[in-house]
């Protein structure tokens, strides 16, 4: 596995270099990367932006907003927060490959002290409170697997910065965004700084002491092509925002697997068929949304119809961790 250095703290550059590694940099070679943001909040794939943040606080502190391309909800992002990026050969499933890349953060922890745990389907906690949150990018037969690690990070900006639903914060089992996020500094039985616990994370995960020896440094001609994607993609409002259209249905329910929030029109004529949709939510998939949204307009509103289309594809692949139920119940329940 090869380290890649990124000292860069802006958000734009940090996630389109991601998407440059899986997409451009030899495949050959799995990839490891540990970075920083400015204050930022990071939208998960599949999320309506506006729905998820506090846009006036956005505002009155210049936190950037951007879009990244896996799925999951969305976080909060500021100098006391460190991420960790696995660019690799995809050889297991969704659930697997979750707990296999927070397995060095843990074990980590662990071997400083701290009881660090891989809860639920994308945490990793201490003492029942979430400290990391992780998600997952497809790209052909490569897997991006990143997530967070809250060192030091302002819990107050967390509530701040984000709207987190009532269901969200209900089904977990507590009163409030702040009572459910922790960092791990006032764990740790000897008080470090973060760079020394990003060198210790690094050091572990590739098992050498000497890893800077063979970090690879971007080149110029890899720091351009990270800089066009950021203008053409990361820095638009189409990507970081995007155009809502009106829909006039809409419905939203919580299951096991996320949040699912379904858009949509309904052409009636002689019969009623899906004519726009677009499914929101904090899920994982592997493969684009936007292909299942395709193969629904046309269909017929009617359960049978839905459920048949949904039995016919692999379902897996677009909405991990849900059942044709869910999918189903939030449609027409």
């Amino acid at each position: 596995m090869i380290s890649i250095r990124n000292n860069c703290k802006d958000p734009r550059f940090n996630l389109a270099l991601e998407e440059y590694v899986i997409k451009q940099m030899d495949p050959d070679f799995d990839y490891v990367i540990l970075w920083q943001n400015e204050p930022s909040v990071i939208i998960g794939r599949n999320q309506n932006t506006i729905e998820e943040i506090n846009i006036n606080f956005i505002k009155d502190n210049n936190i950037h907003v951007v879009r990244r391309l896996s799925g999951g909800g969305a976080v909060y992002h500021d100098l006391g927060n460190l991420n960790f990026t696995f660019i690799v050969r995809n050889k297991g499933d969704v659930a697997e490959n979750f707990r296999k890349f927070t397995e060095p953060v843990v074990s980590l922890l662990r071997s400083l002290g701290v009881d660090a745990q891989f809860t639920g389907r994308n945490d990793i906690t201490i003492d029942g409170r979430k400290f990391s949150g992780n998600a997952q990018y497809y790209f052909k037969d490569r897997l991006l697997h990143h997530g967070t690690i809250l060192f030091n990070s302002d819990l107050a900006r967390v509530q701040e910065a984000l709207n987190v639903s009532h269901d969200k914060i209900e089904s977990k089992g507590v009163k409030s965004v702040r009572s459910r996020v922790t960092n791990i500094l006032p764990y740790l039985k000897d008080s470090i700084s973060l760079e020394d616990f990003k060198d210790a994370l690094l050091k572990f995960i590739l098992n050498d002491e000497d890893y800077k020896k063979k970090e690879y440094i971007l080149s110029e001609k890899d720091i351009t092509a990270i800089n066009e994607l950021v203008e053409r993609k990361y820095a638009t409002w189409e990507w970081n925002y995007g155009e809502s259209p009106a829909f006039n249905v809409e419905k939203k329910r919580r299951f096991t697997g996320g949040k699912l929030d379904l858009r949509f029109n309904v052409k009636r004529d002689k019969v009623s068929t899906i004519s726009q949709i677009r499914i929101l939510g904090d899920f994982f998939g592997k493969k684009e949304i936007s292909e299942l949204e395709s193969r629904l307009i046309g269909t017929l509103y009617k359960e049978e119809a839905v459920r048949s289309l949904l039995e016919s594809i692999d379902f897996e692949s677009y909405l991990a961790g849900f059942t044709i139920d869910d999918f189903i119940q939030c449609m027409f329940y």
